[in-house]
């Protein structure tokens, strides 16, 4: 199993607060931060066309971010929150944590369903409910993805978290029975067409006692 990475440039800032963010994001640059345990935070600027693209490029959740401070040391880090302007889609703050070797962390990672279930296959119509499961692991077997295979779920039946086998040394911290996609069987045109047929006469119905 691999674990996903990729690297970002980062910058140290001297001075922190609101006036000093404003002045960073006008000149390209989004404050960020870095912390963890048993250090002490360290404020950060980044630059907002290298983040932007790279936050595009990859699973956020997942991806270990290898983080070099202004070429004096390199970090570690997981992005725990990415801020963003409560009108446009720009960045305005991003908080990295630092991982430390041997040390489990929470983290959301993406599930990754593959084959063409039996009830597709027969009519049924495939819903997914959830995207990611929340899972506990040391930094060195965090998953790119949890993979399931459907292909053998036929009509009216389901796949929950607790059916998915993980990966060693990977703990599900989401609910087992979180369910994750269902078959459900898809309406002939005429079953529609019936439905609202009979959703019409009970929508009269209510116009006439009304009346």
């Amino acid at each position: 199993m691999s674990v996903a990475e990729a690297s970002l440039q980062a910058s140290r800032r001297n001075r922190t607060g609101k006036g000093v963010a404003r002045r960073l994001r006008r000149a390209g640059r989004i404050p960020a931060v870095v912390y963890g345990k048993d250090m002490d935070p360290i404020p950060l600027s980044l630059d907002e066309q290298e983040a932007v693209n790279l936050f595009q490029s990859i699973p956020v959740a997942n991806t270990v971010l290898q983080l070099d401070i202004g070429g004096e040391e390199t970090l570690r880090t997981l992005v725990r929150e990415i801020q963003t302007h409560p009108f446009r889609p720009d960045i305005i703050h991003v908080d990295f944590m630092r991982l430390r070797h041997g040390v489990a962390v929470e983290l959301n990672v993406p599930i990754t369903l593959s084959g063409t279930p039996e009830g597709t296959r027969a009519g049924g119509r495939l819903d997914i409910a959830v995207h990611e499961a929340h899972v506990r692991c040391t930094p060195a077997r965090i998953p790119e993805s949890i993979e399931a295979d459907i292909s053998q779920l036929g009509i009216g039946e389901s796949l929950r978290l607790g059916d998915i086998a993980l990966p060693d040394d990977v703990e599900l911290l989401s609910s087992r029975d979180t369910l994750v996609c269902h078959i459900a069987t898809a309406w002939a045109p005429e079953e529609e067409e019936d439905a609202l047929e009979v959703g019409e006469v009970e929508e009269a119905g209510e116009d006439v006692e009304e009346s």
